[in-house]
């Protein structure tokens, strides 16, 4: 026989939180349940460590007569006085659904508990929950609390992230996989022998969850799935208590939207599900988390996945399923928008050259890892612009995306479709939707979609010519889909849902035929299937993600595109448009910096500086740039003659410059007379001043000013003896290279070299090459760097006086 295994992530479905009042040893005992209270766990929890977490995993299963007397006893062994009724020895503290995860900033731990959830769909006997409420313990004692003065800061800011808004978890059904992962690994068969040896570690270490549903355990058995950790929001709170406890204590949660409505096809319920996955990683606000950062993971990055489920068998073995999987996210290139200029619209610009367009290879690497091929993209981003905005990332997308298809074969290349559906949607005479219907059409005939079931008989009788031409692959059991749709506009909100919208409705007239619910894969517009039930679910999931990304929710919806929106639309989109705006301006920062903390972007510490005090997050995000020591201030790594001021742009007298390097005063006194340096440095020339010289000057005068600034000597301002303190500085070569470089090499290393042949030339070219040559400007500039930066200064220039007048402007006007 073939044996099914049922992928368990947690089987724990009611916890109750106790804690002891002895004096001595206070301790928390965490008990968890299944749903019919058969079977239990206990965690027992120190708090006499302030700093550390110290957690004892009870291995044992208790049934509810044993948990009762090992509670008893607790409470009878921690009363203040044996007999004493009065005081209770053990107190439940708190009752609770799940472990969000285990957090520490700059005191002792926190556990944060689930307390309030909902049911918000069922997938196959499977229930799906919304977080409702959670709750936060500290868990050291007092007695032994080491206070922190900026604690409660990180509490707040740790709590901005709000649980109770769109955070879905599930007790036996793996949220971050896809419903074709999940279906294709119940469906894996195993030996006998291993079965058996899995069926016996199932019974002692794992709940059965379908105990009080009155279904045989002979027939489903617990396996273990490890989670997706992209999709997965409390994986690094969990990190610290994963290889201690049982993993039925492990609850995953995901952040996006989960939303379930109900059909009847002549009297057969179907349940229509819509998830969406939010990713983890390079995860933020609008304007704060543009592009891609060097892993590869992109920002606003959404998996979409459209489940349909036959309702009238309730069962994932033996259920009717269908699902089909799309994406969302940024344009996998390193740009972003200055924020600070107050502008609705932000100039894009681009950070970093990617000639080689590594950043979007990484993406797409993973893409492929996770759905095969063909991974079809789908940009809305405009074409014409009388100003160059969104057209510049259609121009470097589009280069990078041909470049990697020189590196894959032909058959597996990355198809890139770029349509401008903005200037469509301005156009009377073009129909946004028919041409998103067409896209979506042969998109759909290209990914194809998962089915568990083979095809039915009535398409043999009733068959339908664009069926046999579905993509996808076709297994004994039906149908997997093989590659995905990625959807991108700017923001990946407006625009993305109405197309994701489009190639949904496309896939569920197929899906709905696979099931062998319509005779023909092909839904009108106006109808109660979808005008109604499928474009509200589709506009409550680009509210949600549009509310968790930009601050507001949609602004152009399906009716939009339509144009059949109703007059007063126009008014409400404005008011989106306004409220968008605001919350971009200033609440995006406070919500940066709570998802960087939760997601432990951020770990806090003593040694490094604090979240709140950070100039940007893009170390944080960025893992393979280089952050230099905490120890270190950047004015250790410039000239002695810089004062307080570090910008190369500041303008220094240099006989004041001179008195802030004196070796003779103390660090004290160093520290005024730098003060009053910068205090007694000229104004910056107004305009005037600069453009009127500027003005008088002529062309020969300028030539003049430029070789006689080459030919200037420098004035020297350090002392000798800054010189040898740098070289004191620099570590010996011997501990660099592992031998010293001075002395010569010993004789036998000098017959080796010559016995041994170095070159297959008659003669060694090595040293027969001659030097390059650098023409004369090129020498009179690497002198000038190398002067300055032994301590020498040359005077300012005409060039220099330009210099710094473009640099104020920029900066202050």
């Amino acid at each position: 026989y073939n044996y099914f295994f049922l992928f368990i992530i947690s089987t724990i479905l009611h916890l109750f939180y106790y804690f002891t009042n002895c004096i001595f040893f206070p301790r928390y005992f965490l008990v968890g349940s299944n749903n019919a209270q058969t079977k239990h766990r206990v965690l027992k929890i120190d708090r006499t460590e302030p700093r550390d977490l110290v957690i004892i995993d009870d291995k044992h299963v208790y049934s509810q007569q044993e948990v009762r007397e090992l509670l008893g006893r607790l409470d009878l062994g921690n009363r203040t006085k044996i007999g004493q009724k009065g005081s209770s020895g053990l107190s439940r503290a708190v009752s609770a659904y799940g472990i969000v995860g285990f957090v520490r900033f700059l005191e002792g731990y926190y556990i944060v508990l689930i307390t309030k959830r909902r049911r918000m769909a069922d997938i196959g006997g499977h229930s799906i929950y919304k977080i409702e409420d959670t709750n936060m313990i500290y868990i050291p004692n007092d007695s032994v609390r080491v206070t922190h003065p900026d604690e409660a800061r990180y509490v707040r800011i740790f709590q901005n992230v709000d649980l109770s808004s769109n955070f879905y978890f599930s007790y036996s059904y793996d949220l971050s996989h896809s419903l074709q992962y999940n279906m294709t690994l119940l469906q894996m068969p195993c030996d006998a022998g291993e079965s058996e040896e899995l069926n016996t570690s199932g019974r002692q270490d794992s709940f059965d969850i379908f105990e009080e549903e009155g279904i045989p355990t002979q027939v489903v058995h617990g396996l273990i799935n490890e989670p997706y950790a992209k999709y997965v929001w409390n994986v690094r709170l969990l990190e610290k208590v994963k290889d201690i406890v049982h993993p039925d204590w492990l609850l995953y949660i995901i952040h996006g939207f989960c939303g379930q409505s109900k059909l009847l096809i002549y009297g057969r319920p179907v349940h229509v599900t819509l998830i969406a996955r939010r990713s983890s990683r390079f995860a933020g606000t609008r304007f704060l988390k543009r592009g891609a950062n060097c892993e590869g993971d992109v920002a606003n990055e959404v998996e979409t996945e459209q489940i349909i489920h036959d309702a009238s068998v309730m069962s994932l073995t033996a259920g009717s399923f269908s699902s089909c999987v799309q994406v969302r996210g940024s344009v996998p290139l390193y740009w972003s928008q200055d924020i600070s200029t107050m502008m609705p619209k932000p100039p894009i610009r681009l950070d970093q050259a990617d000639p080689y367009a590594h950043v979007a290879a990484l993406h797409f690497d993973q893409m492929l890892q996770r759905f095969g091929s063909p991974i079809i993209i789908l940009n809305l981003v405009k074409k014409r612009e009388k100003r160059k905005h969104e057209k510049i990332l259609s121009e470097e997308f589009y280069p990078a995306i041909t470049n990697l298809n020189q590196f894959l074969p032909p058959e597996h290349g990355i198809e890139y479709i770029a349509w401008d559906m903005a200037r469509y949607t301005k156009s009377k005479l073009c129909n946004v939707l028919d041409r998103l219907s067409m896209i979506a059409e042969n998109v759909v005939k290209r990914t194809g979609f998962f089915v568990n079931r083979p095809d039915f008989y009535c398409h043999t009788l009733r068959p339908d010519e664009r069926w046999g031409d579905l993509g996808g692959k076709v297994t004994p059991n039906g149908r997997i889909q093989t590659g995905v749709l990625r959807t991108n506009c700017v923001d990946c909100l407006d625009r993305t849902n109405t197309a994701q919208f489009m190639v949904g409705k496309c896939a569920l007239a197929y899906q709905l035929y696979a099931l062998g619910m319509i005779d023909k894969p092909k839904l009108q517009f106006d109808t109660d299937c979808v005008s109604r039930l499928f474009e509200e679910l589709y506009e409550d999931h680009g509210d949600t993600l549009s509310l968790q990304y930009g601050g507001s929710q949609l602004v152009h919806r399906v009716k939009t595109y339509r144009k059949i929106a109703p007059w007063t639309q126009h008014s409400k989109d404005i008011m989106q448009t306004l409220s968008r705006y605001y919350s971009n301006a200033f609440s995006d920062a406070d919500r940066q910096d709570a998802i960087n903390l939760f997601l432990q972007v951020f770990q806090p510490s003593e040694s490094k500086p604090h979240l709140w005090e950070l100039p940007t997050d893009f170390y944080l995000h960025h893992s393979d740039t280089m952050v230099l020591p905490h120890q270190q201030h950047r004015s250790d790594f410039m000239p002695k003659t810089v004062g307080l001021d570090p910008s190369p742009f500041t303008v220094r007298k240099p006989d004041e410059s001179a008195k802030s390097v004196l070796g003779s005063k103390s660090s004290k006194e160093e520290a005024v007379l730098q003060r009053k340096t910068a205090a007694s440095a000229p104004p910056p020339p107004s305009e005037e001043q600069i453009s009127s010289s500027s003005e008088d000057d002529s062309e020969e005068e300028r030539e003049e000013d430029g070789t006689a600034s080459q030919r200037s000597t420098p004035i020297r301002l350090t002392e000798p003896s800054d010189s040898s303190r740098l070289h004191e500085r620099l570590p010996p070569v011997r501990e660099t290279y592992g031998l010293n470089l001075l002395v010569n090499p010993p004789d036998e290393d000098i017959l080796i070299y010559h016995s041994a042949p170095v070159s297959l030339f008659p003669s060694d070219s090595i040293y027969e090459v001659s030097a390059p040559e650098v023409d004369v400007q090129s020498r009179a500039v690497f002198e000038c760097h190398v002067q300055t930066g032994r301590g020498w200064v040359r005077t300012l220039c005409h060039e220099d006086v330009l210099m710094y007048r473009e640099y104020i402007k920029n900066r202050y006007m």
